[in-house]
């Protein structure tokens, strides 16, 4: 399966669409509430999610979608399907620290081929599509750069990304045990790959729980940009509505080279 850059085009502007919901309810006095599952929930999350439903059906008319707060009616086909977190980064939207994003990928045979993050507060776009290329807008609609992820710089600092929100004792015992000197970054959301994507980061290890929608938009951006997103066995993270919702630890990396490292690490934590 194949996107145009017409239709790349189209998934951007529904993502900017969900933006500004999210932006008109970040500029109120708002109030968060709890799922089932213990996770927030905002009105920005139910506002984006519907305008997100609603793009993709008209554009998209018959491909399946699976939201983090809604899904499709009837069976979906398990190859091709849309995977979409309308708010990736409550907390941070709750926190009022502006790295929250909307995520849109398609998903073709367990791959995200097609990916869209939306930093709405930063005035940030990041999004990419296989065999078309992946590139980060900012502020002004002209000012668009092709993401390119950067290799290791010999004798300097891992930049390693982590969780504003998420962490705890895994991460820093799996940090204490890393061979080279390093940095830490702290970010919210799904940012993190994108910023591994820019070149500005070298590794997010993540050994907390993610779910499906978290994570797609962005390795798709950040593998089209020459990174990787692979479980510690080095394998690709894969997706489907056969598949668990929930993610196995992973490791995002701008440089493949660091895959092998990362994961002796892990094994001789």
């Amino acid at each position: 399966m194949k996107m145009t850059q017409e239709q790349l085009t189209a998934l951007c502007q529904i993502a900017e669409a969900a933006g500004r919901e999210v932006m008109a309810v970040y500029a109120q006095n708002f109030a968060g509430w709890q799922k089932d599952d213990a996770s927030p929930l905002t009105e920005a999350d139910l506002r984006a999610d519907r305008v997100i439903r609603e793009g993709l059906e008209m554009h998209f008319p018959g491909v399946f979608i699976l939201s983090e707060e809604s899904v499709s009616n009837g069976g979906g086909a398990a190859d091709t399907f849309f995977l979409v977190d309308p708010l990736d980064g409550t907390k941070e939207f709750l926190k009022r620290n502006d790295e929250f994003t909307v995520n849109i990928a398609l998903v073709h045979r367990g791959q995200a081929i097609v990916g869209v993050v939306l930093a709405p507060a930063l005035g940030e776009l990041f999004y990419a599509a296989r065999g078309l290329g992946a590139w980060m807008r900012g502020g002004q609609a002209q000012d668009v750069r092709t993401l390119q992820a950067a290799p290791c710089s010999t004798g300097q600092p891992l930049r390693v990304m982590g969780s504003r929100s998420h962490g705890g004792d895994e991460l820093a015992a799996w940090l204490s045990s890393l061979p080279h000197e390093h940095t830490f970054i702290a970010a919210g959301s799904s940012l993190k790959f994108c910023r591994i994507a820019a070149g500005q980061a070298d590794l997010y290890p993540r050994f907390g729980p993610t779910s499906q929608w978290d994570t797609a938009a962005a390795q798709c951006v950040l593998e089209v940009a020459g990174g990787a997103v692979v479980n510690f066995s080095g394998e690709p993270l894969q997706y489907g509505l056969d598949r668990p919702i929930l993610n196995p630890a992973f490791m995002a990396v701008g440089d493949r080279a660091l895959i092998a490292g990362a994961i002796q690490w892990q094994r001789a934590k």
